[in-house]
């Protein structure tokens, strides 16, 4: 297939994706749900064979999974993602462990072999970190309980994901202890070699190189620039033997520490938005509506038994963690699902002769059913975990303290020139509650230099406003001298802050109304305070004259 038609069943793909996403929209469902559906109908072995570059599709999408964690490493540092707690990842471990041991017990007792037992046991005790994380991301709750704890063991997985895909293999060749042991001690150290690269590569040359005037003046630098590093890091962990997602968000994070990681993750998201729509397209894609239809009783009953018992799995781990019954119940809903990972395990145990094609069929069928219905089980997640916490008579928090490791955000100043240097004069005794964002390195030097935060950003941006979290910001200060660029800010504003207090800069007196229609709530002209400065002087000027006068 040469690249023209490697783009047209791009394009294809997308197309459908974009029609059954938007009638799930419609419908007021979740647009994952039709990705998956168009790639099951358009692509699949018994679709309409419309798109068949399954494969080489796969291969593409996988880089938006990659995206989709360096933009979440973006939000995290290392503190923060030891601030999930140190039980939480504990029980991250304990749940890939113990679901395989108990889904492989479960196989043993059904009369499978040991081998195979195990096998399916590693399918399915991962589950899907691109469904997961797009929904909590999209719904807002990645500082939730839920979210939190779904984050760590999702993290957990992603460095499971090595030894068992060194696993399955083993298994199929019959592999000694000791091999598999030697193996997955040299992707250790092979991890640690890369993370230092990593650490270096992101505090000391990207940091720097964002900082230097050229890609201040440049916008399309640092766009380059985030996609290299997010594909960039993707690449070496691959390269290494390890998870590409896990080393994409270990490069966000160490770039999360930066005051450039708003803007970067909104520079990523376009791209990422593709890649992903395409990998959930292309999941969709391993399926068979035909034999899924045809075997519709054993399918359903398969994926209900997975969602039940790798429920009740999670929720009892995180019990006996310590964790509340409400916040156990709404994790459980959102990792009960199989992983996108099975099928690539699935297709190694098959081509290994460790599963059947028929036992290949039901996994993966029962699988995408597990995906599809995901969304709606994150969305009944909360009232379950409310109605549960109201039974034992315990609220559920919506928040956890200390997830973020500034205080909220009371006043965001855009731009900070003289106007906004000006703006936050008077509130010296709250530095750490006025958040400055600006394009500019020398602005955001100095509000850093007064002890204010800072973040590069393009603030006419919906996607760098919404993860500056402005859900507790009272006052938002505009002193941008661009009339379009204020007015398109101030729209942005009042939709994700519909409450705060909104003060513009105009440069004109005669763009001061429209500021005014567009739902200012101050609007401070140029003109009219140079109109005061200069009758101050003259009058002041008068005034002297008049005494000199008086005096002679």
């Amino acid at each position: 297939m040469d690249s023209w038609d490697m783009l047209l069943q791009i394009i294809l793909l997308l197309m459908a994706c974009l029609v059954a996403g938007g009638l799930m929209a419609s419908l007021k469902q979740s647009p994952l749900v039709g990705y998956l559906l168009a790639g099951m109908f358009v692509g699949g072995p018994g679709g309409i064979a419309l798109v068949h570059a399954e494969h080489q599709i796969e291969s593409i999408a996988e880089l938006g999974v990659a995206l989709l964690l360096f933009s979440l490493g973006l939000e995290f540092s290392w503190a923060r993602v030891i601030g999930l707690g140190k039980k939480t990842l504990l029980c991250g471990v304990a749940q890939v462990v113990v679901t395989l041991l108990v889904v492989g017990l479960c196989c043993w007792l059904w009369g499978m072999s040991m081998v195979t037992s195990i096998a399916i046991g590693a399918m399915l005790c991962l589950s899907s970190t691109a469904a997961v994380l797009r929904v909590l991301v999209d719904r807002g709750e990645m500082d939730s309980q839920s979210g939190r704890n779904s984050l760590a063991v999702l993290l957990v997985q992603d460095m499971a994901v090595v030894p068992l895909a060194i696993l399955v293999p083993l298994l199929a060749e019959g592999g000694e202890p000791a091999v598999v042991a030697s193996k997955v001690g040299g992707i250790l150290v092979t991890a640690f070699v890369i993370i230092a690269i990593l650490y270096f590569l992101m505090n000391f040359v990207a940091v720097r190189a964002l900082q230097s005037s050229s890609f201040g003046r440049n916008r399309e630098l640092t766009v380059l620039l985030s996609i290299i590093i997010g594909l960039g890091a993707t690449w070496a962990a691959h390269a290494a033997g390890l998870s590409p997602a896990l080393g994409a968000f270990v490069a966000g994070m160490f770039l999360g520490n930066s005051k450039f990681a708003v803007q970067i993750r909104a520079d990523v998201a376009s791209l990422r938005i593709v890649l992903l729509t395409l990998f959930f397209g292309a999941v969709g894609m391993i399926a068979n509506p035909v034999w899924m239809f045809k075997n519709l009783p054993t399918v359903l009953s398969l994926a209900a038994v997975i969602l039940a018992g790798k429920g009740a799995i999670i929720w009892g781990l995180f019990r006996l963690f310590g964790q509340s019954s409400g916040a156990a119940l709404s994790t459980a809903f959102c990792l009960c699902q199989v992983g996108e990972f099975a099928f690539v395990l699935g297709s190694e145990a098959r081509s290994g002769q460790l599963i059947t094609n028929e036992q290949y069929s039901a996994i993966v069928s029962a699988s995408i059913v597990t995906l599809i219905v995901t969304p709606w089980l994150i969305g009944l997640a909360p009232r379950a975990s409310l109605w549960l916490n109201r039974r034992h008579g315990s609220a559920v928090p919506n928040e956890i303290a200390g997830s973020s490791e500034h205080p909220p955000c009371e006043v965001l100043v855009i731009g900070f020139g003289p106007a906004g240097r000006g703006a936050v004069s008077a509130l010296t005794d709250a530095r750490d509650r006025v958040l400055v964002i600006d394009l500019s390195p020398s602005g955001i030097a100095s509000a850093e230099a007064l002890g204010y935060r800072a973040v590069v950003g393009d603030a006419s941006s919906q996607e760098v406003l919404e993860h500056l979290h402005l859900e507790h910001v009272q006052i938002v200060v505009i002193t941008l001298p661009s009339r379009e660029d204020a007015l398109a800010i101030l729209n942005q504003i009042r939709t994700i802050a519909p409450d705060a207090i909104n003060i513009v800069r105009s440069r004109h007196q005669i763009h001061m109304g429209e500021f005014l229609i567009a739902g200012a709530d101050v609007v401070v002209g140029d003109e009219e305070e140079v109109s005061n400065a200069l009758a101050e002087a003259v009058s002041q000027r008068r005034q002297k004259g008049r005494a000199s006068e008086s005096a002679v």
